[in-house]
């Protein structure tokens, strides 16, 4: 972790932010290729002859293992950097629900790639279940994580923000 002068808000170190948002990109990318990934897997699953995955595919593949690099780097870097302390006055409730939020993110953002990959590589019908159960629960996560900042900037108006730039 780190931090600027005195009496200034305390920071994630800079790879941590860069780490962020580039799994933020990533995301985004996934989500908007894992319909090619769908009718991928669906016509794997049909036994199609002579199906050629899309781009959007091969896309969904790459970004589902970048992800899980950069999740497993991150939990490293998150546990040899530290995070900044709760925000000054923050209530017990506030950085508690935050602490499972996040804890909840790294392992979803670990699980989702690996079932993908043990369902599209492994051919594990299941995995790619949990893929679709985990990918739901991520959502949710993520909504509260971003609902979370903007409540902080927001109505706390609290900085909580500037941690992560």
């Amino acid at each position: 972790m780190s931090s600027q002068a005195s009496g200034s808000m305390p920071k994630y170190a800079r790879i941590q932010v860069l780490l962020h948002w580039t799994t933020v990109v990533l995301l985004l990318i996934s989500f908007f290729s894992h319909e090619a990934m769908k009718d991928a897997w669906r016509a794997l699953r049909q036994g199609t002859e002579g199906f050629e995955p899309a781009i959007g595919t091969q896309v969904h593949v790459i970004v589902g293992i970048l992800v899980l690099a950069l999740t497993a780097i991150r939990v490293v870097v998150r546990f040899t950097k530290g995070a900044p302390p709760p925000v000054e006055g923050q209530s017990r409730l506030l950085t508690v629900l935050a602490a499972i939020v996040h804890g909840l993110l790294y392992v979803v953002l670990l699980a989702i790639p690996a079932s993908g990959l043990a369902a599209w590589f492994g051919g594990i019908t299941d995995a790619g279940e949990v893929h679709e159960v985990l990918f739901n629960l991520g959502l949710v996560l993520l909504l509260a994580h971003i609902g979370a900042a903007l409540f902080h900037q927001f109505v706390l108006k609290d900085r909580l923000l500037a941690r992560m730039r």
